[in-house]
Order: C-alpha cells, then structure tokens, then sequence
C-alpha cells in the first residue's frame, strides 16, 4: 500500500456514508483508502470484509451516520467489530455527523436518550476514540468514556463569509439554543448578533415569535448545526425579510436536508445557503442557492495530530 505520510501503521477505511469526504481525507494526508468491501445477504443483513492485514495498526473509520441512519450505524458497529477481532491496535471512529443526536435528554416522560445510547454501543462495539464535527448538544460528549475529538465547523463557515466582505453583517441564531454557535462566529467576522424566539408545538414543527436585535437595514446571517427539513431556518429567513432585513444568508455544518427542505430553500428568502460536506448531497439536492465547503482539511489535521500525540486543541477554535 502505496503511503506518502511515510507511516504505514495508520489506516484510513470508508464505509458508505460519504466514500468522496474518505477519499479527500486519505488524499490530504498521502495515505491509499484500506481495502474493504460491505455487502449484503439476501435479506439485507450487512457483511463486511477486511481485504488487508491491520493487526497492531492504528485505524481511522470515516463514517457519517446520515441518512439511512440505521444501515450506516449497524455498518459502523460491524466493522468496529471486524477490526477489533482482526487485531488493530486503535480503532478511531471519525463520525462527520453525529446521528440521533438530537434526542439528547428527557424533554418530556418516558423518552429515549438516543444520543446517549449510540454512545454506548459505539463503545461497547470496541471503539477507542471518536472525532467528530458540530454535535447537536456539546454535552454528549460526556456521555463517552473513550476520548473524543469535538471539531467545529464555525471556522470553516466563517472564513468564507469574511472572504465574500459582506457589508452591515449580523449574525442571527434560529433559537436560543445557538446563541453561542451565533456568538462564535460573530466574534470572527466582528458583528453583532439577534436571536429569533421560537418556539416547536411539536419536532419538526415552529412558530417563529420575536426577532430579538436589531437587524434593520442589515445582512443577516443565519447559523444552526443542523438544517432537516429547513422549516426552523426558511421561517427565520421570511420573518426576518419581513422586519426590514437587506438580505440573508443562511449556514450549518450538517446539511441533512429531508423531505421538503430543498424546496422550501427554493422558494424562501435565503440568497445562499452554505455548508460543509460531513453529509453526502445526491445531485438533486445541489441546487444554484447551496454552496458546499469541504471539512476534509480540519478532519485530515485532527487525524494527523491524533496519530502523532500532538494537541488538538488548536484546532477547536
């Protein structure tokens, strides 16, 4: 196996979630993708086979658990498995997007943790560390015992928007619960912030209440981690259209984009929609508004600092 990075113990494997992400990452730090194939038994049980020797070595997984959510976490299990039994000295988990994460306490009786549960079988499966980007609650990360790597996307966003100079700038949180998401990037491009008060009658659904700020005569940006069904973000973007915003643009770092997202992006107030690639976008979804930014260069320096027992902090800012 051909290897630039001059260290043949590190390993770069892809599952299915996002092989072009992978790719780009083992390109960044000269290493060739580990030889692996994922099949399927007739009725539909996952196989997974590790085409190479990785015992004693230290292993990098890239998988998101994006949608199908389930087919890309029982991929992930498995081959936690199938490197645990083959013998790697490591096994890093680098997890883009986060799934089921926003379950992530009891909001009402008798709910699941989901976040917490994939945890655990993440680590039970054998994992022994996790890298991940923009998790929907920081606090997941302590429901870990391994060490996890949480990387943000806040830098990435916002070294494009400082590019474009975009004049009169305020960068608005969809709700109270992004402020600081908001609050960071406002200290990078030096403008003021608003908050949209919300409230969710139920998931998926909102209500857009009060703009709090001023966003008179401004160009808005909207930021959250995670745009699904763009309800929450399209809303934000006409109601502050309607209070006498300029222009917005809108940003996160997960791009699910589910059932009616795209076309409400389509037919909303956002001039351009940014985002980074820790999701795969079918074709259809990559529409004239939708700018992708890659996170293939955080990743590949958060991997390379792992491997060599350096501080990744630096990166975290």
């Amino acid at each position: 196996m051909s290897n630039r990075y001059g260290d043949s113990n590190l390993k770069i494997f892809t599952l299915n979630s996002n092989p072009a992400l992978a790719k780009e990452i083992a390109d960044i730090i000269g290493v060739e993708l580990g030889k692996s194939s994922v099949t399927r038994f007739s009725d539909g049980e996952i196989q997974i086979n590790i085409e190479e020797s990785i015992r004693g070595c230290d292993v990098y997984i890239i998988q998101s658990t994006s949608g199908p959510v389930n087919e890309h976490l029982m991929e992930l299990l498995i081959m936690i498995d199938a490197l645990k039994r083959a013998s790697a000295k490591t096994i890093n988990i680098v997890i883009p997007y986060y799934g089921y994460a926003r379950q992530d306490r009891e909001a009402r009786a008798r709910e699941p943790i989901t976040a917490k549960l994939v945890a655990n079988l993440i680590e039970t499966a054998g994992s022994t560390r996790v890298i991940t980007l923009d998790m929907h609650a920081p606090q997941i990360q302590g429901f870990f015992d391994i060490p996890i790597d949480h990387l943000m996307g806040v830098p990435i966003l916002g070294e494009y928007f400082l590019e474009k100079q975009l004049e009169d700038i305020v960068i608005v949180s969809p709700d109270h619960g992004g402020v600081t998401r908001a609050r960071k990037l406002a200290d990078k491009l030096k403008a003021p912030i608003a908050i949209i008060d919300k409230r969710r009658p139920r998931p998926n659904v909102v209500e857009v209440m009060n703009i709090v700020g001023n966003i008179e005569g401004k160009t808005a940006i909207l930021i959250d981690d995670i745009i699904d069904t763009a309800g929450t973000i399209t809303l934000a973007a006409n109601a502050l259209v309607e209070n006498g915003a300029k222009e917005v643009y809108a940003c996160c770092t997960h791009p699910v984009l589910s059932g009616p997202a795209i076309e409400r992006i389509q037919n909303s107030k956002i001039k351009e929609l940014v985002v980074t690639n820790t999701i795969a976008l079918p074709e259809e979804k990559r529409i004239e508004k939708l700018v992708e930014l890659s996170v293939a260069p955080l990743i590949s320096e958060a991997i390379i600092r792992v491997h060599e027992k350096q501080s990744v902090s630096l990166l975290f800012d």
